[in-house]
């Protein structure tokens, strides 16, 4: 365990405050319940420098006579350090940087200069240690939880669903109604025994029923689930880093904030069905984050500077504060506890991912824009200590290295896809946005821009070796991605609308069987199962509240859709032979208005085999017609052939003669 989240334990740790005199203070008491909540003090003592290090100031959890189990609120109170205040060393009460649970419902007396602007930290003491817990004094508890791993599917069969926190109904009257879908609704998408909270209408979500598991996907991507300032909207500014979201854990009818057991719940249950879960990290800048009160130069790039900051280099900050990724001081390293040089942002967000990996379990990480953290040492910095941490973790499993190693991944959001940084070893893998642009193009049966022919886009869409990748473990692919604006970005649905397509059905399906039998991680954006919509308009920012609507599920054909992609996910989730990386196109049909392609997976010369027969085109056939692919796969005597979309044995005699219809996909699979 890094020294910083040990010392932590013990004590109240304020880390590199800017303004030491006077000095600074905690200020610990309890809300009092008016409306909105107050704030009593209780315990007001100042922090102690370290006298092994000079940037490092304690309060001992022994000696504050704090109440066994009792939950207290609490804030620092330090020397303003934001330069954008305009009241620069006023004392101000600010959010601990490294709380585990924040409330936002306490507002400071409106005497304040700093009133309301930020949210509580929440403590209780257990055992002589501080211990994070919710409002209740609930804390997870995570017995049985680490034997789960073993179960876990390795990178190379992973399904992703990538998951964000905005969802809809059908109101009264047939209008949309939008509203947070809380840790407690996405509980409700895994444990058929769980209801939704802010969703308790939704057909898919009553008891009884499990979607996410029904779907058949083993890794839940939760887009940001730490705290953010903003209400009720995806947490794309990161506010508490070490917080699981303020509002995602307090849904409409809970009469209390329980972020903390809410998120943990979610993960046990996951986990329980062998389900990983990773977290999407934003480090690029942050939004409202209390650091910048208590040490802005020492964390944050500040803007419009003439010549501006080296460190802002044409970053985006959109809205929030850059981290200083390039920026050294000899101190106090928070990870091995002694004094040398660091860059201060960095040891930060390593003991944030260490803090997530050992404290909330997550088997995954996702880093958002590498373009906004652009500091490549940095990102492979984070990621050998993620693994580290992660390795740590379950060392006591004793797991092979194989075992061990494939059961973590940290992939990063680069749509230039560079390719460099994972043969650095810098990340494990990134986002093959060239799958989503080649795919799109295929379902209109067009070349994309730049490849030599339709066949070139074909081949390059299901080997992502072709664009520059080594090892499927290395692509995520993606038909959707929770970024829907732009060319050619929007849902499905909406992108076969926009086209003119009438037999959206159809080419939904085609386009999940490219997906899955891609070589490389299909990562499936929430709803996409069932061809959601837009509900809202697809603009910046509006797109990210652009929610994800269950309810669509009633509809036949979308359902339908769904069981489909179903049987394609749990078929993927196992296959052995699109596991590996060997791909062979054994057929290409353009003739009299055809666009017919056909590939295997599989080891050569192993009976573990998939064949796809894709049709991009109008052209087909009628039932029963025959249409024969050559270079079919040969197998051992007694193997049989199985589709997999339609869950059906195929005859000895139909075996790579079966009929061909409309802008559709078979998926053959031996047994």
């Amino acid at each position: 365990m890094s020294h910083l989240l040990d010392l932590r334990e013990s004590n109240f740790v304020l880390w590199r405050p800017a303004r030491t005199a006077p000095a600074p203070k905690l200020i610990l008491g309890s809300i009092v319940a008016s409306n909105p909540f107050g704030f009593a003090s209780e315990i007001e003592v100042e922090f102690a420098q370290s006298p092994d290090f000079p940037e490092l100031w304690l309060v001992p959890i022994a000696g504050l006579g704090l109440v066994e189990g009792k939950v207290y609120h609490y804030y620092f109170e330090v020397n303003n350090d934001d330069p954008y205040t305009g009241n620069e060393g006023a004392r101000i009460w600010v959010c601990d940087p490294l709380s585990g649970v924040v409330d936002w419902r306490v507002q400071l007396p409106a005497n304040r200069i700093d009133g309301g602007q930020g949210p509580a930290s929440v403590v209780c003491q257990k055992g002589g240690k501080r211990v994070a817990c919710d409002v209740d004094g609930s804390a997870p508890d995570w017995t049985g939880d680490a034997d789960r791993v073993r179960g876990f599917s390795e990178n190379q069969n992973l399904v992703i669903y990538e998951m964000p926190t905005s969802w809809a109904r059908i109101g009264m009257e047939s209008g949309v109604e939008i509203d947070v879908g809380s840790f407690q609704d996405i509980l409700a998408l895994i444990d058929p025994n769980e209801l939704p909270a802010n969703f308790v209408d939704t057909v898919s979500l009553r008891s009884g029923q499990a979607h996410l598991v029904e779907l058949g996907i083993n890794a839940l991507e939760l887009l940001p689930p730490s705290d953010s300032f903003v209400d009720r909207e995806w947490g794309y500014a990161t506010s508490n880093y070490f917080s699981p979201d303020f509002d995602l854990g307090y849904p409409r009818y809970f009469s209390t904030p329980v972020a903390l057991t809410s998120l943990a719940k979610l993960v046990q249950a996951s986990h329980r069905t062998g389900m990983r879960v990773f977290s999407d990290m934003v480090m690029g800048f942050a939004n409202g984050s209390s650091l910048r009160k208590i040490n802005f130069n020492d964390f944050f790039v500040l803007e419009g500077l003439v010549p501006p900051d080296p460190e802002k280099d044409g970053r985006e900050n959109w809205g929030g504060d850059l981290f200083k990724y390039n920026y050294q001081v000899f101190g106090y390293d928070p990870i091995s506890g002694i004094s040398r040089e660091i860059y201060p942002a960095r040891q930060l967000m390593k003991v944030y991912s260490e803090y997530w990996i050992r404290e909330m379990r997550i088997d995954g990480i996702r880093m958002d824009s590498i373009p906004t953290i652009m500091n490549y040492d940095f990102i492979g910095e984070f990621r050998s200590r993620s693994r580290q941490v992660w390795r740590e973790r379950v060392a006591p499993l004793g797991l092979s290295d194989h075992e061990r190693e494939a059961r973590f991944l940290v992939v990063g959001e680069e749509l230039g896809e560079p390719h460099a940084l994972i043969e650095q070893d810098r990340l494990d893998g990134v986002w093959n946005e060239s799958f989503l642009y080649r795919a799109r193009a295929a379902l209109l049966g067009e070349t994309r821009d730049g490849d030599v022919d339709f066949g070139d886009t074909i081949r390059k869409m299901i080997d992502c070796r072709l664009v520059g990748f080594h090892d499927g473990a290395q692509a995520v692919n993606y038909l959707t991605s929770h970024d829907v604006e732009g060319y050619r970005k929007e849902r499905l649905f909406n992108f076969f609308e926009n086209n003119g397509v009438p037999l959206k059905e159809e080419r939904c399906k085609l386009a999940f069987v490219c997906l899955m039998t891609a070589v490389g991680l299909p990562m499936i954006f929430a709803g996409e199962e069932f061809a959601d919509q837009h509900d809202r308009v697809i603009e910046h920012p509006a797109k990210q509240k652009d929610p994800v609507n269950y309810d669509r599920l009633d509809d036949p054909w979308r359902r339908r859709l769904a069981d489909y992609v179903s049987r394609l996910c749990t078929f993927r989730a196992k296959s052995r032979a699109l596991s590996v990386n060997d791909v062979s196109m054994i057929h290409y049909d353009f003739t009299a208005g055809r666009c017919v392609i056909a590939w295997s997976r599989g080891i050569p010369g192993s009976d573990e085999q998939v064949v796809v027969v894709a049709n991009f085109s109008g052209w087909g056939q009628g039932l029963g017609d025959e249409y024969v692919v050559p270079h079919w796969p040969v197998v051992s005597a007694g193997r049989t052939w199985r589709e997999v979309t339609q869950s059906r044995v195929v005859s000895a005699d139909w075996v790579g003669r079966e009929s061909v219809f409309p802008w559709e996909a078979k998926v053959y699979t031996t047994e």
